[in-house]
């Protein structure tokens, strides 16, 4: 136990030894007082000449955490009067960490405040170590996600994972999983984008020897798989109408039966989705049940698309290229080209845009040039299949005819008004108009 403030007395100080995680003793003004061994052991002793503050130890800032742009738990904490909990990066002597950090009033005789005590648990679902392959990132839409996966982590309750395709929801799932009490049993992921009505049952349930023809052996479903553990569907908003209800009556009794058994088995999972699609709009139009929705939307979490993480980019840009080519490197004005890019497909384009880089790059570093370069290939081909297909051709004929009528419209049928509003001649317009 480290006692840094001299004011403070030895049996206050000494509470801290009786939390199971790193804990400090704070004044309301800031100040550290005490620090429990797994404190120090955990981010390293505390200076004690130094007078600190938290926001001094933690994050290395000159003033409070809520002047500095962040949410401050001791500030929220004596606002409400009541414990408060936020998710904060700190910094520690293996660099900067997520940390969980709840804020915990203790009143004085008089009844008013008098200490805080601040339990720190590090997060070991993220990181801002480009070296790791956790998910990774610092902005304040990627730690709302860390937040909600470590508040929901530990429980068994199902959660949703929503968000565009691209943002790491699969990434995202497995740090569900990895946060739960089941993260040393199976992770399994099931694709539903790719499930057959025939293959629905024997890939989710598994069958008999003899069950059917070709049934030459037995087959372990992956519900069967995930014992214990997490069963991942992904893009569960892809499972056809008619199979929902085998899915909903697996989550409602948690049992099921292998094809070829009148046995029915236990099922012990903890369930996680994702899906790209707007389940809502799905239900309303009758093609996702409305009841499933509800089974498996329990705890929805939305991962924030790329252009909302701009300042993620350079961090996941790094993590990338350290797992495809470790040996280049990024300067700092790609990285900010980077971040100018609008990234249509999110992480998955951003990592082909840097795989393709990686192969054209002859130096080192990677260059704004070949940046530009890998990314100019994706518009060639895209104007390539644009000249190349006549369906595509002929949705544009018809549009561009679209545009040409409604001009007509709007100038009363006269055609040398909306030709010259279009800016072509009457004969284009008149050929274009047969186009269609």
């Amino acid at each position: 136990m480290q006692i840094i403030a001299r004011d403070t007395t030895q049996d206050i100080a000494r509470m801290l030894e009786g939390y199971d995680c790193p804990a400090i003793l704070m004044s309301g003004e800031y100040r550290v007082l005490a620090a429990n061994d797994l404190y120090t052991s955990t981010f390293g002793a505390i200076d004690p000449d130094r007078t600190p503050h938290c926001y001094q130890v933690s994050h290395g800032y000159d003033r409070p955490c809520d002047q500095a742009g962040e949410s401050c738990p001791l500030t929220a904490c004596k606002e409400s009067g009541r414990k408060e909990r936020v998710l904060h990066i700190h910094n520690t002597p293996r660099g900067r960490e997520h940390v969980d950090v709840q804020m915990i009033p203790i009143k004085g005789d008089n009844g008013q405040l008098k200490y805080f005590i601040e339990l720190l648990k590090p997060i070991s679902t993220a990181s801002v170590d480009t070296t790791t392959s956790k998910m990774v990132g610092t902005s304040a839409a990627f730690n709302n996600v860390v937040d909600l996966i470590n508040r929901v982590g530990p429980s068994d309750a199902s959660v949703l994972l929503l968000g565009e395709s691209g943002t790491g929801k699969e990434l995202a799932a497995r740090a569900v999983h990895d946060a739960s009490n089941r993260h040393d049993k199976p992770f399994v992921t099931v694709e539903c984008s790719g499930l057959t009505d025939t293959l629905f049952e024997s890939e989710l349930f598994g069958h008999l020897k003899g069950a059917f023809t070709g049934a030459s052996y037995r087959k372990q479903g992956l519900v069967e798989a995930a014992q214990g553990g997490t069963l991942f569907l992904d893009e569960v908003g892809d499972i056809p109408l008619h199979l929902q209800v085998k899915l909903l009556r697996l989550i409602e009794s948690g049992t099921y039966r292998p094809i070829g058994s009148v046995q029915p088995q236990a099922a012990n999972f903890r369930l996680v989705c994702a899906t790209h699609k707007n389940l809502k709009t799905l239900v309303a139009e009758g093609q996702f049940r409305q009841d499933l929705y509800f089974r498996i939307n329990v705890f929805p979490i939305c991962l924030p698309a790329l252009r909302d993480r701009r300042e993620d980019i350079p961090l996941i840009a790094r993590a990338l290229l350290h797992k495809l080519h470790p040996q280049l490197t990024l300067n700092a004005k790609a990285e900010a080209w980077l971040q100018d890019h609008p990234f249509a497909g999110n992480i998955r384009e951003l990592r082909n845009v840097l795989e393709r880089a990686s192969l054209l790059e002859t130096d080192r570093t990677i260059s704004i040039a070949t940046l530009e370069r890998s990314v100019a290939a994706d518009r060639a081909c895209e104007r390539h299949h644009q000249q190349s297909d006549p369906t595509a051709q002929q949705g544009f004929k018809s549009l561009q005819a679209r545009h040409l009528e409604q001009l007509l419209q709007e100038h009363g049928g006269d055609k040398k008004a909306a030709a010259k509003a279009a800016g072509i001649s009457v004969r284009t317009l008149y050929r274009k108009l047969k186009e269609r």
